[in-house]
């Protein structure tokens, strides 16, 4: 049987994580587990852990570590037979750590994009809450202005998205994150990559990648989305 192999993406807001980990997962064929989508859908669906992180969500708060790892943790062991591939987590050295008693990552890959890409980004970037689905005035709009797609729903623009916010979210995110990446760092899976474009940045992943493991035909994949 082959190894599994587990791998987890990091980057500041607007970075383009979720545009790569979904071509990672057709790619290779990993199961793709995105935080936020999974905190979207746990809210949704009324689950204990979901209640819990709902009290945080609507006071704009960020949901803490202990509540982050009770519900994906969980999650991840029934994944046990899969590889896969995380977004949004761990964010925090404390959820690496909690991650590191129960899996070795094999692989993380750190997005670095300069801030005035950054800003120009999320300055176009518009939300449907609901679903999280991502739209971008610049290269991907909404069929119709204003509405999403497969509902019709209203878009809406997150206030942390505006250019006053941006600035304080970015050093959030970078103080977060530094000991996480020392961690990964010290333990020689780090693999960094700087650049203005997805689809430039996108072959050197894809390429390191495929040294790891052997790409996977599409219909092979089952990625998901939780």
């Amino acid at each position: 049987m082959a190894k599994l192999f587990r791998a987890a993406i990091m980057g500041p807001p607007g970075s383009g994580k979720g545009t790569i980990s979904k071509r990672i997962a057709q790619s290779f064929g990993l199961q793709y587990l995105s935080s936020g989508h999974y905190l979207r859908e746990s809210i949704a669906a009324n689950t204990e852990a979901g209640v819990l992180v709902k009290t945080y969500v609507e006071r704009g708060m960020l949901v803490p570590d202990h509540v982050m790892t009770r519900l994906m943790l969980p999650r991840l062991e029934q994944l046990s037979g899969y590889s896969w591939l995380l977004d949004g987590f761990p964010r925090t050295l404390a959820q690496a750590l909690a991650l590191n008693n129960l899996y070795q990552l094999d692989l993380v890959i750190s997005l670095n994009i300069p801030y005035e890409t950054l800003r120009e980004r999320l300055s176009d970037r518009w939300i449907h809450p609901p679903s999280g689905r991502v739209y971008n005035m610049g290269f991907n709009q909404p069929r119709v202005q204003g509405k999403d797609d497969i509902t019709g729903e209203p878009l809406i623009q997150h206030d942390d998205d505006k250019p006053e916010a941006l600035m304080a979210r970015l050093r959030h995110y970078k103080d977060v994150a530094k000991p996480v990446i020392d961690l990964y760092k010290s333990q020689g899976i780090l693999h960094s990559f700087s650049g203005t474009e997805t689809d430039r940045i996108w072959p050197y992943i894809n390429s390191l990648l495929s040294t790891k493991m052997h790409p996977q035909p599409l219909d092979a994949c089952q990625s998901r989305t939780p």
